[in-house]
């Protein structure tokens, strides 16, 4: 990289991210169950790669309706906001239009791509996200809702090995590869530069800040570039290798984690769904049986209302028949709905089982003993300011404190 110090070439800097801007999309796709996973037709040059770093997702909330949530819990949106990115990051790296892709902790700085995702809605039958990407840049590439229904019968098919909702994490990366391809060489470029310098501030503002120029919504762009020989960038990088290791290794657990946690979630969606079809289907015959026991009644009560004396008389037995029938009915139809009661305790108790299955998994790291949830985080923030402390130990420069490139 070469100094930049024409206003000329500022300029272009500018009008090539505001041409990124003018890019950004958003909406909500119903997913095609056919969705193919689009690959790049030959090995791309690693100039023309772009590193991206998919953040653990937000749990979200689970429904209001208390039919709607039986059988979920919080634990059990928690496992799969770790589950979730690890299986869209295999699915990335399938593609060929990315260099490394990685699952990070939330609020990690130094992304050329990051996306990030919300769990809105998740219950073995129905997944729905929201997921946004943007470059180093913090310009949007869009935010969308990708959502997908599968059938109880998906989970018993021949390929019941492939994850029931594979379409919509292809969509996903279809979508973001759509973008990708939009860029131009020297828009990669200036992403690359971008993030670079945004990990150089993050870790010794006093050296770096001056470099970048971030606008009133966030934004950033260039204002100088750094000597490719000075020393400070060139301790910056040996930091930032530093940082991919520890990176690496927090995807090891990850990893783990989504082996271990596959054949509990996969059986617990599939008896979710058979549980929640099932009770549908059970509330349906409720109320279809409860329907003809009134209507057997209203009828019996219309024959004794409308017919004459000797009508009465000679339906007499039909009327008591139908009252009995009518009676009967409704009973079936209540004792049904007892049916109901226990499909949804099945459900609830397949998801407090599935809780203590998945729960997070305890890692050592540097011989410290961690949770691969909130403290996760916790534990990559406390590395980054080792990784300050480190490099204020090689430099001679006071250590940084995050956040401080604002």
């Amino acid at each position: 990289m070469q100094n930049m110090t024409t206003v000329g070439k500022l300029l272009t800097v500018v009008a090539l991210l505001a041409l990124l801007a003018g890019c950004a999309t958003s909406g909500q796709r119903t997913v095609n169950d056919q969705e193919v996973l689009q690959k790049a037709n030959q090995e791309l040059p690693e100039d023309q790669l772009l590193d991206v770093w998919i953040e653990l997702f937000n749990a979200g909330e689970l429904p209001q309706d208390k039919d709607d949530v039986r059988g979920l819990s919080m634990e059990i949106r928690e496992a799969e906001a770790r589950h979730m990115p690890v299986h869209l990051r295999d699915v990335m790296e399938k593609t060929g239009y990315w260099g490394a892709v990685r699952v990070v902790p939330r609020n990690t700085e130094g992304a050329e791509i990051l996306v990030s995702g919300t769990i809105l809605e998740s219950n073995g039958e129905d997944l729905l996200l929201q997921i946004r990407a943007q470059d180093a840049s913090g310009y949007q590439w869009f935010e969308r809702r990708y959502s997908e229904d599968v059938e109880a019968a998906v989970y018993a098919g021949e390929n019941s090995e492939v994850d029931a909702f594979e379409a919509l994490y292809h969509t996903i990366a279809n979508d973001l590869a759509q973008f990708r391809n939009t860029l131009t060489d020297e828009q990669r470029l200036i992403i690359r530069q971008i993030a670079e310098m945004r990990f150089a501030a993050d870790m010794v503002p006093d050296a770096f800040f001056n470099h970048l120029s971030k606008d009133e919504k966030g934004r950033y762009s260039l204002a100088r570039l750094p000597a490719e020989d000075d020393p400070a960038l060139q301790r910056v990088r040996i930091v930032r290798e530093r940082d991919y290791l520890l990176i690496d290794t927090l995807n090891g657990h990850y990893d783990n984690f989504y082996q271990q946690m596959a054949t509990p979630y996969q059986e617990w969606r599939k008896a979710r769904s058979n549980e929640a079809a099932a009770l549908r289907e059970v509330k349906r015959k409720a109320n279809i049986q409860k329907a003809l026991g009134i209507a057997a009644i209203l009828g019996a009560i219309a024959i004794e209302a409308n017919g004459s004396s000797s009508t009465q008389v000679s339906t007499g037995t039909m009327r008591d028949v139908m009252v009995i029938g009518g009676l009967y009915s409704i009973k079936r139809g209540i004792d049904t709905n007892a049916q109901s009661t226990i499909h949804q305790g099945a459900i609830e108790e397949l998801g407090e089982s599935f809780s203590s299955e998945a729960k997070p998994m305890v890692v050592d790291v540097d011989g410290e003993i961690h949770k691969l949830t909130g403290s996760a985080e916790a534990q990559y923030e406390q590395w980054r300011d080792l990784m300050r402390e480190i490099y204020s130990s090689e430099t001679g420069l006071g250590p940084a404190s995050s956040g401080s490139t604002d």
